[in-house]
């Protein structure tokens, strides 16, 4: 079956309600990022193929379920976002991706902030409107929670730097933050975007590598921070998108909030 043989007014969006929801969500993050991705991590149950982490407990987990698929085998939730407000964290509890970014500038804007990550859609579902649903309900989300400026990392597959030259140096050079806004990579696995000057960047090849979240973000008025993270446990090439909710333009307020 392919997204445009599934019939969309079935699906369901809401927030993870227990335990069985949160398993849910985590065995299709096993089966996107581990099994699709060849990714891994220290906290990955390969016998009940759940992809877990420590940050789990803390972020609220939004799902999309299709009600027709077996929810005793854990095969209804069909997309997931992680959800994680600064009104949520303890004072010195961190961000799940402070171990990649230096989120300081962030923080002292003294906003009401709102991480996102572990995005991903059940192949199924993909090409259709599973994502739009997804966004749709973050909207309803931070304008509940009058949050301020979004944020997460957001990923390309794959660590060859090179192969990711143009993209990176695309976003470097068009869609850079903000000075008050622009997060950096930490220096542990850091590595430059702009490894090509702005006249060596093919717009129409580097556009075309860009995965289509992270391109989403961009046209809702998002930014990405400088310097990429290499991350070789999930095999991908992490950029910190932002997003500043306050300043979007009236058209891209009008396509993130629409229902």
């Amino acid at each position: 079956m392919t997204a445009s043989q599934i019939d969309d007014k079935r699906l369901v969006v809401r927030l993870a309600r227990d335990g069985r929801d949160l398993r849910a969500a985590q065995r299709l993050r096993y089966r996107v990022f581990i099994e699709e991705l060849g990714g891994s991590g220290s906290l990955v149950d390969h016998q009940a193929r759940l992809e877990i982490d420590a940050f789990d407990a803390v972020f609220d987990h939004l799902l999309l379920i299709d009600p027709t698929r077996s929810a005793d085998d854990l095969a209804d939730v069909v997309g997931v976002y992680r959800l994680l407000r600064s009104d949520k964290l303890a004072p010195a509890a961190r961000f799940y991706s402070e171990d990649e970014f230096d989120l300081t500038l962030l923080r002292a804007t003294g906003r009401r902030l709102m991480e996102l990550g572990r995005s991903c859609v059940d192949p199924d579902f993909r090409g259709g409107t599973a994502m739009l649903l997804l966004w749709n309900a973050v909207a309803e989300y931070v304008l509940k929670n009058d949050v301020e400026i979004m944020f997460g990392p957001a990923s390309f597959h794959g660590t060859d730097l090179d192969a990711l030259a143009q993209p990176l140096s695309y976003l470097h050079h068009n869609h850079l933050a903000p000075l008050g806004l622009r997060v950096s990579a930490r220096a542990a696995s850091r590595a430059a975007m702009d490894t090509l000057t702005p006249a060596l960047v093919d717009k129409r090849a580097a556009v075309a590598a860009i995965p289509a979240l992270i391109k989403a973000y961009l046209r809702l008025g998002g930014y990405v921070g400088d310097g990429a993270w290499v991350d070789h446990t999930f095999n991908t090439t992490d950029v910190c998108v932002v997003m500043d909710t306050h300043a979007m333009s009236a058209r891209h307020r009008a396509f993130y909030t629409r229902a």
